[in-house]
């Protein structure tokens, strides 16, 4: 692939057109980016629901957060689309780096260094995507009961996809932590991905039994 196909946005692409580059021999896309657009859907699922809700009496006392929902899932679609094409371009570099010659001792340790950089960035962008997942799971579970409640199912498949894309994500995250070789870093994101998913399974949850449940929430305080 070359530094201009590393470049280009994959939100530029039609659906097939990634799902083919997925599919492909190539490095990237490869799970992070795949991640990333999964969580890019489930944001968007929950603009969706939000936009569902909005304008509708039954719901006209929730229209603060409708509103707010609405503009979250867009907001947070587009960054996820932009992590996809920052996993893509972390893991190129990485990729890059492990062709490096090393045919001597000082080239050895110049392929060690350049490797020990790019497994941090591509540990770093997942991370970042795991984190984000927990915002748009959060969001997600504000709307339980206090949106259209013919659409409460989309919300669950939101809350699915986010959580998926987490886990997605965090395996990224931990397959490159040994090649940034410092321990205390490496303990530190190790525990950031674990809290996070831990509130993430605990939220969605809770988002589960609330759309199976159908029962009506009070508005968020103001």
């Amino acid at each position: 692939m070359s530094p201009s196909d590393v470049a280009a946005s994959y939100r530029d692409l039609t659906l097939g057109a990634f799902v083919d580059r997925l599919a492909s021999a190539e490095p990237v896309p490869g799970g992070g980016s795949a991640s990333a657009v999964g969580a890019a859907l489930a944001a968007a699922l929950v603009a969706m629901v939000a936009s569902l809700s909005e304008g509708r009496p039954k719901y006209a006392e929730h229209a603060v957060l409708l509103a707010a929902s609405r503009e979250t899932g867009r907001r947070m679609a587009s960054r996820f689309l932009d992590l996809a094409d920052e996993d893509a371009a972390a893991y190129a570099e990485f990729a890059a780096a492990m062709k490096l010659p090393k045919a001597t001792e000082q080239e050895l340790e110049t392929r060690r260094a350049a490797l020990r950089t790019a497994a941090r960035v591509a540990s770093e962008v997942p991370l970042r995507t795991v984190e984000a997942c927990l915002e748009l799971i959060a969001a997600a579970e504000t709307l339980v009961g206090r949106s259209n409640v013919n659409a409460s199912s989309d919300l669950d498949v939101a809350v699915l996809l986010g959580e998926a894309a987490a886990r997605g994500a965090a395996a990224n995250v931990l397959i490159n932590l040994p090649s940034v070789d410092d321990e205390a870093y490496s303990g530190e994101a190790t525990a950031r991905v674990m809290a996070t998913l831990d509130s993430i399974k605990e939220i969605a949850h809770t988002v589960h039994l609330g759309v199976r449940s159908s029962s009506p929430r009070e508005p968020l305080p103001a």
